[in-house]
């Protein structure tokens, strides 16, 4: 007992000390981008595109709803947390916090947004041009705040996390009121929305930012809403495998900007955070991480409910969230969002250790 009883005040020294090391590597974490990332941003604008209520954030803090679309944390959260700081990420609009907690962690993502502008107002989201504005903002902040020497620190020292992009297709490009599939073939809107992505990093770059994640485009085809919706172009399980094709052309597309930037800009380290085979997995053989559902989501029928459509009436939404892989229609589950951010912890930013 008494040897069990010492290896267990050394483990616990040993993750204490190593919990204070990797926090004391990266002060911060800062996020933008869409519904993947979107700690609550969207609360405190006018869009429809909302999800700051029940059954959203079920399995959250004290179960409460916070504008995540998810029935628990989101891969910020997860990713704050191993790195030794708080384990969720607060939004840059949420009332509730102020520049002392922003110092530590900050999120400026918006659910429906995209690169493209056009994206952003399909449902009267923040565009990325304003996420950058805010930051722009809370840089200042900051100085007040920190002084501009600690400032400087963070914003150069903190990790980067962008996740964007699906909108582009699913909400824009393919959209039947689109007008970018008249301007733009396939593969023209892959180079234009890559130029938008190279664009937003060389600005975030200028303005301090040294260490940055960028996230790639999920298997979109197999999202159930695409896959209820689905009648042509499945491969027999219903997905979508031509916005499949489209997100792994893209996501090569973005892991060669990643070398290019590595390349371009001095004393900079973009790592490609790429999840698609990893959920894709989850979604193919679902039993292989615990799961016992990965066709539909938990909420509702699993079809096509999100956001609003996502009652906390509907007698049809599941109990166990666990057994899903997808929460809504368009967004994974709580255990899903972790599987992939210790996946991401362990083979992609570890880098930043």
């Amino acid at each position: 007992m008494a040897y069990n009883s010492f290896i267990s005040i050394i483990l616990t020294h040993f993750l204490l000390l190593v919990t204070k090391t990797l926090a004391g590597k990266v002060p911060a974490i800062i996020v933008f981008g869409d519904s993947s990332v979107d700690s609550g941003n969207n609360n405190q604008i006018s869009t429809v595109l909302k999800s700051n209520f029940e059954p959203y954030g079920r399995d959250f803090y004290d179960k409460k709803p916070t504008g995540r679309f998810c029935n628990g944390r989101i891969p910020p959260d997860y990713i704050s947390e191993a790195l030794g700081l708080r384990p969720f990420v607060p939004a840059y609009l949420d009332p509730a916090f102020s520049i002392s907690d922003f110092a530590e962690g900050v999120c400026f993502a918006s659910a429906g947004t995209g690169y493209d502008n056009a994206t952003s107002d399909v449902l009267d989201v923040i565009p990325l041009w304003k996420e950058v504005e805010y930051y722009k903002e809370y840089q200042k902040k900051l100085k007040t705040y920190a002084g501009k020497k600690k400032a400087t620190y963070i914003i150069k020292e903190s990790l980067y996390l962008i996740s964007i992009g699906t909108n582009d297709f699913l909400e824009n490009y393919y959209s039947m009121q689109s007008q970018r599939s008249s301007q733009y073939t396939e593969d023209q809107f892959q180079d234009f929305l890559l130029r938008l992505a190279q664009n937003f990093v060389h600005q975030i770059y200028r303005m301090g930012a040294r260490k940055i994640s960028l996230t790639g485009v999920p298997p979109m085809g197999c999202l159930p809403l695409e896959r209820a919706t689905n009648y042509v172009g499945g491969n027999g399980d219903g997905c979508n495998e031509k916005y499949n094709n489209v997100a792994k052309h893209f996501n090569v597309m973005l892991s060669g900007l990643v070398e290019r930037l590595n390349e371009e800009l001095p004393g900079i380290r973009v790592v490609f955070a790429d999840a698609y085979n990893l959920l894709l997995q989850m979604i193919t053989k679902p039993s292989s991480y615990g799961f016992e559902v990965s066709s539909v989501a938990c909420c509702g029928t699993g079809l096509f409910e999100m956001g609003f459509l996502c009652d906390k009436l509907s007698p049809l939404t599941c109990t166990d969230a666990n057994k899903f892989v997808f929460w809504d229609a368009f967004h994974v589950t709580d255990k899903t969002n972790h599987i992939i951010s210790d996946f991401l912890m362990e083979h992609v930013l570890v880098q930043f250790l």
